[in-house]
């Protein structure tokens, strides 16, 4: 069923809003999943901030033609039927959602993506970005290596006074 004039303009306009303010928008082909199966990938994308749309490949590529940044990427990936798994909030979270969805689901399968700059990213990069940390995994490896010299100086210090405890204990007796 063809969709009018004013719905795909209110779709562009829409699109051109979502990838302008995008950090990330991975795409992957989703033959064969069912419509269970897609909206369970929404609630995961959802839960993580991740905003996942179906539309028209070229609807998408009139709205990467809107914008500056997106005038010069490539588009000849965008073939197919596609799901565009976008986030506004961080530059992993739509390749993580959709790689661990699709371990489960060999129906779905990555195939790219481009990055707030414009660049393109090949579904090989697209997975080394899955295979990441997230934010909060980082940040919490860095505070742990700047806090474990105060860890072991605590441990070191409550293990010499514990020693010299229980070497008074002993004397005493």
């Amino acid at each position: 069923m063809a969709i009018s004039k004013d719905k795909k303009n209110t779709l562009v306009a829409d699109l051109t809003a979502l990838l302008e303010s995008s950090k990330m928008t991975v795409y992957a082909k989703y033959q064969g999943l069912t419509v269970a199966e897609l909206q369970d990938l929404r609630k995961a994308a959802r839960e993580n901030g991740v905003k996942i749309k179906v539309v028209k490949n070229r609807l998408v590529r009139v709205a990467m033609g809107e914008l500056a940044v997106y005038k010069d990427t490539d588009t000849t990936g965008l073939t197919g039927q596609l799901l565009y798994a976008v986030s506004d909030s961080d530059e992993v979270m739509p390749a993580k959602v959709l790689a661990e969805f699709a371990k489960s689901h060999d129906a779905l399968v990555i195939a790219g993506g481009f990055n707030d700059a414009g660049s393109n990213l090949s579904d090989a990069d697209v997975k080394a970005l899955a295979s990441l940390p997230s934010k909060n995994e980082l940040i919490a490896q860095v505070v742990a290596q700047l806090l474990s010299p105060v860890t072991d100086t605590i441990s070191g210090l409550t293990g010499g006074i514990s020693g010299i405890v229980s070497g008074l204990e002993a004397n005493a007796k």
